[in-house]
């Protein structure tokens, strides 16, 4: 159900002001945050040491090509994650912002966007609903992007979420993190990720939403 991407097999590579590799039928880990979950301040200093580790491997941070650029060297590509997306994780357990989806309600209304179209445009892995930000395992299906099925996902929950807040205003942060699952290990290591996501942040059962896909 969950296949795996190959890296001899059919790739299209897309520019845009968020540039990636699109494989049919493959699985991504993704990540999305609430507008709010880390400080500007933080924010600033993060992507200064990341355009700086950019610029010295190469790649230029002000094109929008440079992570189609970064994913052509899977080797490059990981050591970026390990350095960089790891780091940017362990900024969102802090548990920053106003953590509206500690909210059962709130995060309920996550979980059935998710839900909505699995088996249709994807499959649905594991997936957790944290305080300020969302991980889970995807596996998309016939012409399904990610890109803009993350778009289409945060569209839906920002305008119930906003709804049943009674607010108005972006709710999401407008980049999503997505990765392509290139190993089983590296597979297994995702779903450990989500399911100890929780644990590792110091939040009690309730103030969370997880969600593990039957095997």
């Amino acid at each position: 159900m969950f296949e795996l991407f190959d890296r001899k097999g059919e790739l299209t590579v897309r520019e845009g002001s968020l540039p990636h590799w699109y494989q049919p039928g493959v699985t991504y880990f993704v990540t999305f945050r609430t507008e709010d979950s880390v400080p500007q301040a933080l924010l600033r200093s993060w992507h200064a040491r990341r355009d700086i580790w950019l610029r010295r491997h190469g790649l230029d941070p002000t094109r929008d090509d440079w992570k189609s650029k970064l994913r052509a060297n899977p080797e490059l590509d990981d050591e970026y994650h390990a350095s960089f997306t790891r780091e940017f994780m362990d900024f969102l357990d802090r548990g920053n912002g106003d953590c509206a989806l500690r909210d059962a309600t709130l995060a309920e209304i996550v979980a059935r966007g998710l839900r909505h179209f699995d088996g249709d445009r994807y499959h649905l892995g594991d997936f957790v609903v944290m305080p300020n930000h969302v991980h889970l395992l995807v596996c998309l299906l016939g012409l399904t992007e990610i890109e803009r099925q993350c778009k289409s996902w945060k569209r839906f929950m920002a305008c119930e979420i906003n709804r049943a807040l009674a607010r108005r205003g972006r709710f999401w942060q407008e980049e999503s993190f997505d990765h392509l699952v290139r190993s089983p290990e590296q597979f297994e290591h995702f779903q450990r990720y989500i399911g100890e996501n929780p644990s590792n942040a110091g939040l009690r059962p309730g103030e969370y939403l997880a969600f593990v896909r039957p095997k």
